[in-house]
């Protein structure tokens, strides 16, 4: 059986990972450009992690200025198979509430400046996202969070606004009215990205407050969203000490890891080197 690699990604407030055993740093350069941050590399639970900070050490990085591609790449780089990113977000139900975890399951994108595929200068790919998080993943992570004495619902909506504004009252009753059960600004790139790299991927939205269409609540502050979070990510980190152990001892049987097979529609013949060579680390074993 291969050896599991989990890569981690944390947003808001989840900056660094702490427990992690035989830590080393690693600098990587992508043909994508680079990531947002140095990669951290450890063992955990039995298994290696691979840790980045979405936004940079410092939250230097905005959600729109994030360098998805390259962040995702580099993972696949350091021989990551499950993918899991960890996000600050707003909940657009009342029963769920500042504090709890949410494991989503499906995405709606209302993004619209950011790169949303690897495909491109000269090659076609399509890929289904019908389902976009790998639901294995999705199960371990809800029981790694019960057994680390987290409220935790697993399955719903994860809405992406662009940011790095929060909501307007008038959109958050829209989006309300779309049955989302939270929104956030990062996930969705990763969760497509994820996907063409032949990624397992699955999300932990830190649930930290009721955006600004809860009458009874204050509107978003960016303060009390750290707060939130500060009190929740040692929940989060002991949900992943966790996971890890439950990783490391099962097998991955989804089908993640075929992802890109019959997707690439271009013919091979006319697909510039350049960009072959680009993608040979996602494609090579297709073309």
């Amino acid at each position: 059986m291969a050896e599991t690699v989990l890569g981690i990604i944390g947003g808001s407030g989840f900056y660094q990972m702490p427990g992690l055993e035989r830590v080393e740093q690693i600098e990587l350069d992508t043909p994508f450009g680079a990531p947002s941050d140095s990669y951290v590399r450890g063992s955990l639970g039995g298994i290696t992690v691979v840790f980045l900070s979405r936004h940079g050490r410092g939250h230097r990085v905005m959600p729109s200025e994030i360098n998805y591609r390259a962040n995702i790449y580099g993972m696949k780089q350091l021989g990551v198979q499950q993918l899991l990113s960890i996000s600050a977000a707003g909940s657009m139900r009342e029963n769920l509430a500042p504090g709890d975890f949410f494991v989503p399951d499906q995405f709606i994108d209302r993004t619209f400046k950011r790169p949303q595929s690897f495909f491109g200068n000269g090659i076609v790919g399509h890929v289904s996202m019908a389902d976009p998080v790998c639901p294995h993943l999705a199960t371990d992570l809800t029981l790694a969070c019960r057994a680390a004495g987290a409220t935790v619902t697993q399955g719903g909506t994860y809405l992406s606004i662009e940011g790095p504004q929060f909501s307007t009252r008038a959109e958050s009753q829209l989006y309300r009215s779309w049955k989302v059960d939270v929104i956030s600004m990062t996930a969705v790139q990763e969760a497509r990205l994820a996907r063409e790299a032949e990624l397992c991927y699955a999300i932990l939205a830190l649930v930290t407050d009721y955006d600004c269409w809860h009458l009874s609540e204050k509107e978003v502050d960016i303060g009390d969203v750290i707060q939130v979070l500060g009190a929740n990510v040692t929940t989060a980190r002991a949900a992943l000490s966790h996971l890890a152990a439950r990783l490391a001892v099962s097998t991955r049987s989804c089908s993640c890891a075929q992802a890109l097979k019959g997707a690439i529609v271009t013919e091979r013949s006319v697909i510039p080197r350049q960009t072959r060579a680009a993608l040979d680390l996602l494609i090579g074993k297709y073309l």
